[in-house]
């Protein structure tokens, strides 16, 4: 086990705060169970977790002041709310605080092993991302692209491109023939995930596509309501 995911669950039901514990702990995980938002947070500030299962409605400090305080001490610590409470308010608050998920209950148990085992590897790769370095030049078929110079190059030709156009074009080199989920790239470049920042960076991809035309191997092709996949074909 001292290699397995560190969970904080914070639920004030202890009937279920037993059950998740044992189904998870049988999943491979390490759990740590608190029965209400004021001793989750001292367990959280005496030692270290992967991810923070949250409820919302518990005595002494409710789910959403805990989270305030969980983001203030690690601002990359992922975490979802478990409610009954499935109002559209409740859920946009709990976005709004920074919250990974929100899940209602009922809820079955497979789905949110599913979610934890997403969050966890998100902020996998996003570690991974801050310990090395980002690469900056890539060959795209016949242009060149230099991210950190905003330039996109083809034999005599040269682009400059806008701070966003350069970070989604790289962002797609690094996905390059995979699948770029929409919702992470967004958040990636902008902090957060909403709807409407994901409508305008469609528009960037299509800025992109006319960018790229004059290579007929290179497509941008569109995964419907998933992402996109920059498509390189060998010559």
């Amino acid at each position: 086990m001292n290699n397995a995911s560190k969970i904080l669950l914070v639920e004030d039901d202890l009937s279920l705060g037993f059950l998740l514990s044992e189904y998870l702990e049988s999943e491979g995980f390490e759990v740590k169970l608190c029965r209400d938002g004021e001793s989750g947070l001292a367990a959280f500030q005496r030692g270290h977790f992967d991810l923070c299962i949250l409820d919302v409605m518990m005595p002494r400090m409710d789910g959403f002041t805990c989270a305030g305080h969980l983001k203030a001490h690690d601002t990359d610590v992922p975490f979802l709310f478990l409610s009954a409470r499935s109002l559209k308010d409740d859920k946009l608050r709990g976005f709004a605080l920074g919250a990974d998920d929100y899940m209602t209950k009922p809820f079955d148990e497979e789905e949110l092993l599913c979610r934890i085992k997403v969050l966890l590897r998100r902020r996998a790769e996003n570690t991974a991302e801050k310990t090395q370095p980002a690469p900056q030049h890539f060959t795209i078929g016949s242009y060149c692209f230099d991210c950190s110079r905003q330039e996109l190059r083809r034999e005599n030709e040269a682009w400059r491109l806008t701070e966003t156009e350069a970070e989604v074009l790289r962002l797609l080199c690094l996905h390059q023939n995979q699948i770029l989920r929409r919702d992470d790239a967004v958040e990636k470049i902008y902090g957060k995930r909403d709807y409407f920042l994901g409508r305008s960076f469609d528009v960037f991809i299509s800025k992109l596509r006319k960018l790229l035309q004059h290579d007929e191997r290179i497509s941008i092709e569109n995964v419907f309501r998933v992402g996109f996949i920059l498509n390189v074909r060998d010559v």
